[in-house]
């Protein structure tokens, strides 16, 4: 039964971890402690995650492995290599691989309509595309309720079918890119139907065996209902709060497997992308580079869930960039993975706390591998603000609006405010206060009307301890926008404190 957690338990998790992952160097697996030990152990003190696992491959090979931090709080149970986490919507990726699979097999296609395999359904849906609901682009309406994560009637999942038949669509099929289950559901149908078996037996034999994923196997597909043995409780601080809280279990029924309900390791999910990779899974090259390309909506654009994950393929979210290209999967604010495709390397971490987000730091731990992507070295900028960060590291950030000014009028670059902010939130993240500070202020001399550039420099005067002027600079935001909740609310704190 799912418990919360007391303070004085959420206070015992800090220290725990602290103690297990600094003191005693809680990591095993394939390799000594070392540099991506130290950077994941302090990435779990700032997130606040009680256990994680990773794997990393390297031309073909697992090169690391370790564990990290707790699975079970309660019991101070350590994660050991053979924990295995739940990766919730990283099934969509051999969701993904079955589809391929089926394709190479000439029993589908993925221009097809999906009424030529699925007859019954409503006449609106008939000419959406299998691509279509594999990439969320067919506009189809979502059988869950995204407000609550729950099935869109009470009455459960044969009521919730039925009324999401009768529901119109959100969007016309490949205009927008929108999350919906509906779709995952309705790729569930089509692969039991076209294969002829169910769709946890379908990808047992095709890919967990294949891949000699034993632990994932014996794990299952209803980890969000069942209890699992040898595996990381969930943990949240997302409940309201503010502390560390069991994740309540969720009911997803079972023609919903094809979209959560995985559970795996580290290590079992880096085997499964290398016999991906080598050929066991799919034969032909051609098919994963199906598989991994993005749709393209009509506008002629990718979309994804974020700017980092900037697309979405047959099942895998898309890192699209310039340099180091990845494919992704992510699952649950707490597991994912990178496969660097021109790089031959692969980053899988799994944690135990939604929220935990290891999607915005494996780009981190690839830096290890290859120094240019490291952030401190300008990865990830965009090309105008990496000709800035260039200049100001070498001549000083205090000289950030001046050097801005003439890079803007000796090379015409404009340097956009979404992109100074978010640059500003990376310096943050990489602990470096000062320099995120002039960032901000140049940002707030650029777009001297925005109240959001003003907003950002306020957290940072906060964060750097300077009070009077944070307050200074939230009274300013609210000149600019009086109804802004954000910065009331960040008053009021400011005053109390």
């Amino acid at each position: 039964m799912s418990r919360s957690i007391s303070y004085n338990t959420a206070l015992y998790v800090k220290a725990t971890v602290l103690s297990l992952c600094l003191i005693m160097g809680l990591t095993s697996g394939l390799a000594q402690a070392d540099e991506i030990d130290d950077f994941l152990r302090a990435e779990m003190l700032d997130r606040k995650i009680p256990g994680l696992q990773l794997a990393i491959v390297k031309n073909g090979k697992i090169v690391k492995t370790a564990s990290y931090g707790l699975a079970n709080i309660q019991d101070a149970i350590p994660v050991d290599d053979n924990t295995v986490f739940s990766i919730n919507s990283i099934t969509k990726a051999f969701t993904g691989v079955a589809v391929m699979q089926l394709v190479e097999q000439g029993k589908l296609e993925v221009s097809a309509k999906i009424s030529k395999y699925i007859p019954s359904l409503p006449a609106e849906w008939h000419n959406v595309t299998v691509k279509q609901l594999l990439t969320h682009t067919s506009g189809l309406p979502d059988i869950m309720n995204s407000n609550n994560a729950q099935l869109i009637s009470s009455e459960g999942a044969k009521a919730s079918w039925e009324l999401v038949k009768k529901r119109p669509l959100d969007f016309k099929a490949n205009s927008q890119f929108r999350y919906n289950q509906t779709n995952y559901l309705l790729i569930g149908k089509i692969i039991d139907n076209v294969s002829g078996q169910n769709f946890i037996d379908y990808i047992t034999q095709n890919q967990l065996r294949r891949a000699n994923m034993g632990r994932t196997e014996e794990a299952g597909f209803s980890n969000l209902k069942d209890v699992v043995m040898h595996s990381a409780r969930r943990y949240t601080y997302y409940y309201g709060s503010g502390e560390i809280s069991n994740i309540k279990a969720a009911d997803f029924p079972a023609f919903l497997r094809t979209t959560a309900g995985m559970s795996s390791t580290a290590t079992e999910i880096a085997t499964w992308i290398i016999a991906l990779q080598n050929g066991k899974l799919l034969s032909k090259p051609s098919s994963i580079e199906t598989l991994w390309t993005p749709a393209v909506l009509t506008s002629g654009k990718t979309k994804g869930f974020n700017k980092l994950l900037n697309g979405y393929a047959l099942g895998w979210p898309v890192v699209e960039r310039p340099e180091h290209p990845a494919v992704a999967a992510a699952g649950g604010d707490r597991a994912a993975f990178f496969v660097y495709p021109e790089d031959d390397l692969s980053i899988v971490v799994l944690t135990n706390l939604m929220g935990g987000l290891p999607s915005h730091f494996i780009d981190e731990i690839a830096g290890f591998y290859i120094p240019q992507m490291k952030a401190k070295n300008g990865f990830g900028l965009p090309p105008a603000i990496k000709v800035l960060w260039k200049e100001l590291e070498s001549q000083g950030y205090i000289k950030a609006v001046q050097l801005a000014k003439e890079l803007q009028q000796t090379q015409q670059l404009k340097f956009e405010e979404d992109a100074l902010n978010s640059w500003g939130y990376k310096l943050i993240e990489q602990k470096q206060l000062q320099k995120a500070l002039e960032i901000f202020k140049l940002n707030t001399h650029l777009y001297p009307l925005s109240a959001n550039t003003y907003d950002s420099l306020a957290e940072t005067y906060w964060l750097l301890g300077d009070k009077h002027k944070a307050v200074e600079l939230y009274k300013k935001v609210l000149e600019l926008k009086p109804d802004n909740k954000h910065a009331k609310e960040q008053l009021k704190k400011l005053m109390k404190s």
